[in-house]
């Protein structure tokens, strides 16, 4: 079972890169913008079905080679924190324009297939998710509950955000004023790990 300070670290790290713009939430954000939120809904159960297999076989590869290579998982962290390091510069350079995502209309392969290969997932399996979730079952499946209550609804928040830039009814979100927003948030998150692995 989890603790409670680790399920707090574990909701809020979960919360803030679910919520960063990327491939899946880019196509998120298109399939809401081309498809509507009722039809494209069902994209969110593609997104949980590839972060739970790409995060289950992470983590416990992670978990078995830890035994042996005792210095892999700070180097995972370390490589983790640098990813979202360049990830937050990125943003900041660069603006999503989910107008010109692809398109094609997005489906579930498409999606699931995006998660499946996208890095954040190893950012969770190596950095985000207890320890403890890839060495005893109760702790895996509480910690995947909690994942799943979480990105269901960010996901559909993504959906919604893509059908309401469709509808006209954002026009105060420039994509570039999201992008600086979300890379300010992902670099304050940035810190925070850095902090906590050489400390």
């Amino acid at each position: 079972m989890l603790t409670t300070s680790s399920a707090a670290l574990f909701v809020l790290g979960t919360s803030v890169v679910l919520i960063m713009p990327g491939p899946t939430n880019t196509l998120l954000a298109a399939a809401g913008l081309k498809q509507g939120v009722r039809r494209a809904a069902k994209l969110t159960a593609a997104e949980l079905a590839g972060y739970l297999v790409s995060i289950s076989v992470w983590g416990h590869f992670l978990a078995h080679a830890a035994n042996s290579l005792t210095w892999l998982p700070t180097l995972v962290r370390t490589l983790c924190c640098l990813y979202i390091a360049y990830l937050a510069l990125r943003m900041w350079r660069t603006a999503v324009a989910f107008s010109s995502a692809p398109q094609a209309t997005v489906g579930l392969r498409t999606l699931f297939v995006a998660t499946l290969l996208n890095p954040k997932a190893i950012l969770f399996a190596g950095t985000i998710f207890p320890a403890t979730a890839f060495a005893a079952w109760s702790a895996y499946l509480q910690a995947m509950a909690i994942f799943a209550a979480l990105l269901i609804p960010i996901g559909l928040a993504w959906i919604m955000f893509g059908a309401a830039l469709g509808g006209g009814k954002l026009k105060w979100a420039r994509p570039e004023r999201v992008q600086r927003c979300a890379s300010v948030v992902l670099a304050t998150f940035c810190v925070s790990l850095a902090w906590t692995l050489f400390h």
